[in-house]
């Protein structure tokens, strides 16, 4: 079981069009990330490249591929 560093909406990430990545202000100084296409598989846990740091993004799948 993962401890996440805490809950996001996909609202409060910022979305990048070029790479189709999520981002999110991580406390080390780096982005929590995670990509549209991890989103669409049903991957739920953004990513810091630069701490071990995770956090859970909360969305629904079903309204999230229909925006798409």
């Amino acid at each position: 079981m993962s401890v996440f560093h805490d809950e996001i909406e996909i609202e409060d990430f910022e979305y990048d069009e070029d790479d189709e990545v999520y981002y999110f202000p991580c406390p080390c100084g780096d982005r929590f990330q995670i990509s549209k296409e991890e989103l669409l598989a049903g991957e739920e846990i953004a990513t810091c490249p630069s701490c071990s740091l995770i956090v859970k993004v909360i969305y629904d799948k079903e309204v999230f591929e229909k925006q798409q």
